[in-house]
């Protein structure tokens, strides 16, 4: 593998990162959505996947961000009879997303786009000292 191939090895991770950190966001951003008006679904947990696939230009597998799913478990509802969207009972529903979980979630896309950061400086320098022993 040369090191043009590790670096779009690397630059596909990345690119995945980045989209898993942008639907985290997302996510934490409209964790108290609550729906409009009774009985209006509010805001569904979106979760990204991800693909391997072989691509022969570089000679391995590279990650492509698939479709985004839904997590498709039950809505909390919290007893505030006052707000628009409570129903004749008086809960509201409110976004499946637990901050918590996204806080974490977030964490691990943050250290693997920081590991296939380092396979992009690590290779670069590899180059730069090629070209050195190279001129020398």
């Amino acid at each position: 593998m040369d090191f043009n191939s590790s670096l779009r090895i690397a630059a596909t991770g990345l690119h995945a990162q980045t989209a898993r950190m942008r639907v985290i966001a997302e996510n934490l951003a409209n964790a108290d959505s609550a729906g409009k008006a009774p009985g209006e679904e509010p805001y569904r947990r979106r979760i990204p996947t991800f693909e391997a696939s072989f691509d022969p230009s570089v000679g391995g597998k590279v990650v492509e961000v698939g479709r985004l799913a839904y997590d498709m478990s039950d809505f909390s509802s919290r007893y505030e009879p006052g707000h628009p969207a409570a129903d004749a009972s008086g809960y509201v529903q409110y976004p499946n997303v637990n901050p918590l979980i996204e806080a974490m979630d977030m964490r691990e896309a943050q250290r693997t786009y920081e590991a296939n950061l380092n396979v992009v400086t690590v290779t670069r320098q590899m180059l730069g000292r090629t070209l050195d022993i190279l001129r020398g």
